[in-house]
């Protein structure tokens, strides 16, 4: 029994690949219940975001997992079985726990050290709860992960290292239409990500700020973070012809928000000035084609990677000391897990023990002309010390033991207590 992941990320697939094997929140319980309900699946997460999909499991047999897993993931998105094979990855064991921990201290992803993950994978565990696909296993392992993150975060200078998709947008920005002053900015959506883009923008001098969503309220909430205007969504047309900038993150099963035709349109009415349009969703907000057109410049998640990728060598140093921290807290975490396992073994070694100290202390009560309940009580008491006492030992002997040894240094007590059952190790 172990953790097990199947999944693809930037690294291993391109945002139009990972786009179509999304899981969007609304069918998230569905496809949680799906998964946990393959057979040897023990507790079920899924981790969906614009930059990676990952299946994380707690299974019977390892190995079997993986290609139930795989089954499942091309099933669920109706893709022909093996189309994914070549970009996702496998992880098992201790290899599984220590790419959890680096994924939530930003190490994998895209920006390094990005603290948006942590927030994801927070929702992605809450769900898997509200589902009632997780379990102890999995629950221990993402209460771990957000510990380290913590430290990790706490104790490095990593959150600060690597540069955002916000930060390369800004960039972005100022090579295609020089100064941000007096630019307006459109953001599309209400998720954080958009508006922490629009943020960054503002920062460097973008004066207006126009958000629309559609749900009204909610772009009012994101528009007041910038004396900006909250635009109804009927209106994004209008709103369209007045922005530079437009920024894109709302989350949509299927379609695109912005086709060719209206952009072309905006662009007619703003006299072919031009436009710079950042489509940070998975899956896409706008139409590809819209690249086609004059004076417009399309830049989706993957265009970003190369302005970040180019700000990795500054971060070097920083990373080696996050890993060595992960190092450390996956190898503390795997002696964890191994005494943990003990306790059912404890546990059984301990009641054969007070059971041997029980029956003794019965025969001697029989022979005992008179015992009253409170010299009852002091013997119990007396038996229970003795107990403690021996097993002490013992017990910190065997969680000393290398994994290798235990099984033997058990049967060895086993032997001792004869006992010929109980005490399992695997």
């Amino acid at each position: 029994m172990g953790i097990v992941i199947v999944g693809l990320n930037h690294r291993t697939a391109s945002v139009t690949t990972r786009e179509r094997v999304a899981f969007p929140r609304d069918g998230l319980p569905g496809a949680l219940a799906e998964f946990a309900g393959l057979e040897g699946i023990n507790e079920a997460l899924i981790l969906s975001t614009c930059n990676r999909v990952e299946l994380i499991a707690n299974a019977e047999r390892e190995a079997e997992a993986v290609s139930k897993i795989r089954d499942f993931l091309h099933d669920h998105h109706k893709l022909a079985h093996g189309e994914l094979d070549s970009i996702l990855y496998e992880l098992t064991g201790t290899a599984a726990v220590q790419h959890v921990f680096q994924v939530a201290c930003g190490l994998d992803s895209m920006v390094v050290g990005e603290s948006q993950i942590v927030g994801q994978m927070r929702d992605a565990y809450g769900a898997a709860q509200r589902a009632g696909c997780i379990g102890k296993y999995l629950t221990r392992l993402m209460l771990r992960t957000f510990q380290v993150a913590r430290q990790v975060r706490g104790k490095t200078t990593i959150s600060a290292a690597g540069w955002s998709v916000s930060r390369a947008s800004v960039e972005l920005a100022q090579q295609i239409l020089g100064e941000l002053q007096d630019r307006t900015i459109l953001v599309l959506g209400a998720g954080k990500m958009s508006a922490l883009t629009a943020r960054h923008l503002h920062k460097f001098g973008a004066g207006n700020v126009l958000v629309t969503n559609r749900t009204y309220e909610r772009a009012v909430r994101i528009a007041a973070q910038f004396q900006g205007e909250a635009v109804p969504f009927e209106n994004l047309d209008q709103a369209l012809v007045r922005s530079d900038i437009v920024i894109s993150s709302m989350a949509i099963p299927t379609g695109y928000i912005l086709h060719r035709e209206k952009v072309e349109r905006a662009l007619q009415q703003r006299a072919n000035r031009p436009m710079l349009l950042i489509d940070i969703a998975v899956p896409r907000n706008i139409d590809p084609a819209v690249s086609v057109l004059p004076n417009v410049h399309l830049s989706d998640i993957d265009a970003l990677q190369a302005i970040v990728a180019s700000r990795e060598r500054e971060v070097v140093c920083v990373v080696e000391e996050a890993e060595a921290m992960i190092q450390a807290a996956v190898q503390a975490y795997g002696c964890e897990s191994d005494v943990r396992d003990l306790d059912p073994l404890i546990t059984a070694l301990r009641s054969r023990v007070q059971s041997i100290g029980c029956a003794e202390l019965e025969r001697h009560l029989c022979k005992t002309a008179s015992s009253n309940p409170q010299d009852r009580h002091l013997l119990e008491s007396l038996v229970t010390r003795i107990t403690n006492k021996i097993l002490h030992p013992l017990i910190a002997q065997l969680k000393r033991q290398k994994i290798s040894r235990k099984t033997d240094y058990i049967e060895a007590m086993a032997a001792a207590f004869s006992m010929s059952e109980g005490l399992k190790f695997s």
